[in-house]
């Protein structure tokens, strides 16, 4: 028996087809509302201006599927989309088994979401690597992106700050590759 997924299962924004050999990427955090998606949103935007849309394809989820279905937190659609990013038709979704084995990286936001993704990882999982988003940045002091669900407005400028860092300088290490 087949298994029908909900409708918002693999959303994507509209873009160009991928090339057939893309590098694959799942942003992730825990809920997949606010710094996940905004880091899809981010490396999506980045990746267009750098004229690699094609080469990689994005993706976000979560470690805990509690918002599945849901829109991004309107705080980091707000957020986002003052610095040109659009967030708005992105849907959280949870972490599955097959993301072990379609993504190239994984990349998680903070330490306990990079630890989950470990522990979760089946044996044989094809996903390259498994880092910090902050990791990929080489120039940042910090070495997660906080959570900025329970703070102030200025979180998530943080979170955007971070997370463009780290997008800055992961798209210089799949260049180098």
């Amino acid at each position: 028996m087949a298994i029908k997924l909900p409708d918002w299962f693999g959303r994507k924004p509209k873009s160009e087809p991928a090339d057939p050999d893309a590098l694959r990427v799942l942003m992730v955090c825990m809920g997949n509302i606010c710094r996940s998606p905004t880091a899809e949103g981010v490396l999506r935007a980045k990746l267009a201006r750098a004229g690699l849309a094609r080469r990689v394809i994005v993706d976000s989820a979560g470690t805990h599927g509690m918002h599945a279905g849901e829109a991004p937190d309107p705080r980091a659609v707000r957020h986002a989309a003052q610095r040109g990013y659009d967030l708005a038709v992105l849907r959280a979704r949870p972490v599955v088994a097959s993301d072990f084995m379609q993504f190239d990286w994984l990349i998680a936001m903070d330490r306990a979401n990079l630890d989950w993704l470990e522990r979760k990882a089946p044996p044989g999982s094809q996903a390259r690597k498994t880092l910090l988003l902050t990791q990929a940045s080489g120039v940042l002091d910090t070495d997660e992106v906080p959570d900025p669900y329970y703070g102030p407005a200025q979180g998530f400028e943080r979170v955007l700050d971070l997370i463009e860092a780290g997008c800055d300088g992961f798209i210089r290490k799949i260049g180098a590759q």
